[in-house]
């Protein structure tokens, strides 16, 4: 009996944790808001906004720490890292089930920030241990852990809070972290480092000059993603009149989720085998060309292609930029890299929904579409002509 390779082993198990952790991340985001107005806020208006401060508190210190967790593994190991942010959140998150006022919520969102990047850190260490040859496949595969998990959260999370109450939901998704690290802890093993090797993390960050084009891809991806979000629903109910608003509206929003789950691991095979560059230009153009149908959709059946296709296509950016990084980060910052990636990632999710709001407020809620589209084609055309891209090649074996 063939054994399992021990990069498929680590793929399966990282895919597990990083599902547990994607799942338990997303399961609050139904009730926040509901959360809020039961520590004692009670105006629509302050609602509204202690939400948002709530929800994008954790991306500001995600986005200023995550470099610093990924230099810090390039020293000392990425397992270390994963275990960090896996027990950090899970804590983090079981305490805010005890909050008795919102700007304690707002501060433990902060501090949870801080902690966050497992996700990340997961794909840095898989794309350190697998064959060159198959990294596109293995990252894209990992990916879909990650969206499985955020697509299965809110609906979790919805039926959680009727059994459990609000508390007994942060207490749930605490204990969740919490396993997935031990899953971790237990079964994903890294190659540890010598002081040789530890005496050469002495690398540049001027090394990273190179990736500015993919770290901006990320963050328009994901600016892409998060734009038209947090006011989707409104968008739905000015073209379908039905009764059943809150289901059709998760509808249109899980859609770009369960095509992302097609996407990622189909384009991600076709970056190993025509190249990354390729497949993420094509993937940028076409995502852009998906809001065409939403800018102009008038039925709910436009929206949901337009929605698909999005989510089709970002599937197909997300896995080749994670290669990319690879391809070329020194391998003495590579964490350091995704670290910068994750960055910019966490920064598209501040900005989208600021972004997407800000421009439906002034010029409607069509014209959030169209100025995406144009700022995916313009990054398209800043990822053609980057010639660096192009002359990307990996080691012939994989990193460790």
């Amino acid at each position: 009996m063939t054994s399992i390779e021990p990069w498929k082993r680590t793929l399966y198990v990282l895919w597990v944790a990083t599902f547990c952790v994607a799942t338990g991340t997303s399961l609050i985001i139904p009730f926040l808001p509901l959360y809020i107005e039961s520590l004692g806020v009670h105006s629509e208006t302050g609602i509204a906004h202690w939400s948002s401060w709530v929800f994008a508190a954790q991306f500001v210190t995600s986005f200023v720490f995550q470099p610093v967790w990924g230099a810090f593994a390039d020293r000392r190991g990425r397992k270390l890292m994963l275990l960090r942010a896996g027990f950090g959140m899970g804590i983090m998150t079981t305490l805010m089930g005890l909050v008795h006022a919102p700007w304690e919520l707002l501060l433990l969102r902060l501090i949870n920030g801080v902690f966050s990047g497992f996700i990340a850190m997961a794909i840095s260490l898989q794309a350190s241990v697998t064959p060159p040859e198959k990294t596109g496949r293995a990252l894209g595969l990992l990916q879909t852990g990650n969206v499985s998990g955020s697509l299965i959260g809110p609906l979790v999370g919805g039926v959680l809070a009727e059994t459990l109450g609000y508390h007994g939901v942060f207490f749930f998704t605490g204990a969740m972290l919490v396993v997935a690290s031990i899953v971790v802890l237990l079964c994903v093993h890294e190659r540890p480092m010598t002081a040789k090797q530890r005496q050469k993390q002495t690398a540049s960050w001027r090394e990273l000059v190179p990736l500015w084009s993919v770290f901006l891809a990320t963050f328009m991806t994901q600016l892409a993603m998060m734009s038209i979000e947090p006011i989707v629903t409104i968008f739905t109910r000015h073209i379908y009149s039905g009764t059943d608003l809150s289901i059709v509206a998760g509808l249109v929003v899980a859609t770009s989720g369960i095509a992302n789950l097609i996407g990622t691991p189909t384009l991600g095979r076709l970056g190993d085998r025509i190249g990354q560059k390729k497949v993420l230009v094509f993937a940028l153009v076409f995502a852009a060309l998906s809001f065409i149908p939403q800018a102009l959709a008038h039925s709910l059946t436009l929206l949901l292609v337009g929605r698909f296709c999005l989510g089709l296509f970002l599937g197909g950016m997300i896995p080749s930029l994670q290669v990319l990084v690879r391809k070329l980060a020194p391998v003495s910052i590579q964490a350091t890299a995704f670290g910068w990636n994750s960055s910019s990632m966490f920064l598209g999710n501040l900005v989208g929904p600021l972004l997407g709001g800000t421009v439906a407020a002034a010029y409607g809620i069509r014209s959030v579409f169209l100025i995406t589209m144009f700022l995916l084609l313009a990054n398209a055309v800043l990822v053609t002509l980057n010639r660096t891209l192009a002359k990307t090649k990996l080691p012939s074996k994989p990193t460790s």
